[in-house]
């Protein structure tokens, strides 16, 4: 019998890369999508060696429309599992940063996500079965920490539980994942100095990918793990927005972030 297969995006690395190796021991075969083809060659060789697994290596740039429509294209042909993991971030000031890159971003972040997405839904509908897993984030729970970055995860969630209502009872589900700080790449390429950042705010790939898969078994669709983050998103919302934001403007440094 076929393996069912998962699509991920962003696997070189961090939570991608988690998510893949997960997905790997757990039997299902791989289509694996991100920029660097280098680094997702041998990721699939690293996969298919330890698992025994199918890996499908797609190189693309999903900030490029024609990239995206390629992608897309994969998931009409049918996949189990949707990891929408891609995804950036970048330093500076929202009116000094140069607009093509922050269009990127929201390419990236927003667009990316929805047109995936609404490729992979259709047969998981047919099929009555599925899963797609945003990859959102604390940033897009507490309002002040950053600009655009923190719409675009403010998106993704507002996205997923909006979906995840439209497909009660079909059998498909879609969650979205809020992490706080994971020790990845993600920082050091946006170029954001996290130096003073308490270790105990510090997530760790396995257990955040562990966590989320828990949740999605258990039907949660907004799935924020590590306990420290489920204290500061829940605290969050019981006091005024003005309140957090200006706590994020004050402890979270809320500048210096798109």
């Amino acid at each position: 019998m076929s393996r069912p297969v998962a699509l991920i995006t962003g696997p070189t690395s961090g939570l991608g890369a988690g998510f893949a190796r997960r997905y790997a021991r757990d039997g299902y075969d791989l289509v694996l999508v991100a920029r660097d083809t280098a680094r997702l060659e041998q990721l699939a060789a690293e996969l298919h060696d330890e698992a025994g697994v199918g890996v499908e290596v797609l190189p693309a740039d999903l900030a490029v429309a024609a990239d995206r429509a390629k992608v897309a294209e994969r998931l009409r042909s049918g996949v189990q599992v949707l990891v929408n993991n891609a995804a950036f971030g970048t330093s500076g000031e929202f009116w000094t940063a140069e607009f093509a890159r922050l269009q990127a971003q929201l390419d990236v972040n927003v667009t990316a996500v929805m047109e995936l997405t609404h490729a992979a839904l259709p047969t998981m509908v047919e099929a009555g079965r599925g899963t797609v897993i945003n990859v959102a984030s604390v940033a897009g729970l507490i309002p002040g920490r950053g600009s655009t970055y923190s719409a675009s995860k403010a998106w993704v969630v507002s996205f997923s539980e909006g979906l995840a209502n439209g497909l009660a009872g079909t059998g498909v589900g879609v969650h979205a994942l809020c992490p706080g700080f994971v020790r990845t790449e993600f920082h050091a390429r946006a170029g954001i100095d996290m130096a003073d950042t308490p270790s105990y705010m510090w997530l760790k790939v396995d257990d955040v990918v562990r966590e989320c898969l828990a949740e999605v078994a258990k039907g949660r669709v907004v799935i924020v793990p590590g306990l420290q983050y489920k204290v500061l998103t829940t605290g969050s919302r019981l006091v005024p927005r003005d309140f957090v934001r200006a706590m994020t403007r004050v402890v979270g440094k809320g500048r210096g972030r798109t």
